[in-house]
């Protein structure tokens, strides 16, 4: 991550996650697939925007921002989308979504 992004973001951000098995306590950050076929980790500048954003339901790690180069190294995102509203339909929790 180039020095130019981290200066982008605040020092610490909430990230969206899911469980690694149905049950487990252990969470893996959650990566979304962007339009034009790009891997993209959604992080939140604030809890409260989080939860608007992703919903009640949504499980959530915070990390310093220092730490997305290694999240980067170990998934493989391609960008980073921040304070992205997620379509209800598509929350955790919602209706037909899968886990």
């Amino acid at each position: 991550m180039s020095e130019a992004e981290r200066r982008d973001l605040p020092p610490y951000v909430y990230v969206p996650c899911s469980p690694v098995r149905d049950g487990d306590s252990d969470l893996s950050v959650d990566l979304r697939p962007t339009r034009d076929g790009r891997l993209a980790l959604l992080v939140y500048s604030a809890l409260d925007r989080l939860v608007d954003c992703c919903g009640a339901e949504q499980p959530w790690t915070v990390l310093p921002a220092t730490e997305l180069e290694t999240v980067r190294q170990a998934t493989g995102f391609e960008l980073i989308l921040m304070d992205v509203r997620i379509p209800e339909y598509l929350r955790r929790g919602a209706e037909g979504e899968t886990r």
